[in-house]
């Protein structure tokens, strides 16, 4: 179905829209990609669109009102998405200031990541509470949504609210638990292959002794990535990489 819908229509918006897909439906789409497909790129009643419900379904899809307050698509197929990596990351990222964090996220999305934890560290500058807290935690969901529009993932990564890296550290079951630290060790130089692991990423100051003693505590091996020190938004991406590399679908 998937091939059939993009052979005639070829290339088309793809959007995620929160909802169930079933094939005759109605389908009202969500603020920012109505906006962006009535207003930016001006389409009209009949043009169609691909859409995914972030839980591992896509479907073929017709306006069937574009309007400046609301688009409604018509489900004429759904298929299973694909895209999903067998390997299962869940990335504990120390919290970053500015676009750094956005970065994070959205590579660590297209690098297949399962879920994504915001962390507070000992030596990350970042504090948020309260409500600031809560719109950057909507705001880095929204970053991982875009992504997946972007990198043909039909499964939106969750981020978790943000927690501290004790908190997160034992919660972790994982069988492959890796830490971002100079090591001397092979963290990929396993017999099996593993379908879940772990990944944590310090700040820009990096791990304390503190953090890096509760985190092999909890099992987390030393994992270095090369003679040169790469920034925390940088660092996700090269092991990501590396993990999918070994484990994944690279």
């Amino acid at each position: 179905m998937k091939a059939d819908w993009y052979a005639r229509h070829g290339k088309m918006p793809r959007l995620f829209v929160p909802a169930t897909l079933e094939v005759g439906t109605q389908v009202e789409l969500p603020e920012g990609p109505a906006r962006h497909v009535s207003r930016v790129l001006r389409m009209s009643e009949g043009a169609p669109l691909v859409l995914f419900d972030g839980r591992g379904a896509e479907a073929g899809a017709r306006i069937t009102e574009a309007g400046r307050k609301r688009v409604l698509a018509q489900v004429e197929s759904v298929w299973p998405g694909e895209g999903e990596s067998p390997l299962a990351v869940h990335l504990g990222q120390a919290i970053s200031k500015g676009d750094r964090m956005d970065y994070a996220i959205q590579k660590a999305v297209e690098l297949g990541v399962a879920a994504i934890t915001p962390l507070y560290t000992e030596r990350g500058d970042v504090r948020l509470k309260d409500e600031r807290e809560a719109k950057k935690h909507a705001h880095w969901q929204a970053v991982a949504e875009s992504a997946c529009e972007q990198c043909g993932r039909a499964t939106v990564p969750v981020v978790h609210p943000p927690i501290a890296l004790s908190q997160w550290l034992e919660q972790r079951d994982e069988p492959l638990k890796l830490m971002l630290h100079l090591a001397t060790g092979n963290g990929f130089a396993r017999a099996e292959r593993p379908q879940r692991a772990a990944l944590l990423i310090g700040p820009e100051g990096g791990l304390t002794e503190q953090d890096i003693a509760a985190a092999k505590s909890h099992g987390f091996t030393p994992l270095t990535l090369g003679p040169r020190v790469l920034r925390t938004e940088t660092a996700p991406v090269v092991a990501l990489t590396l993990l999918q590399h070994h484990f994944g679908d690279l």
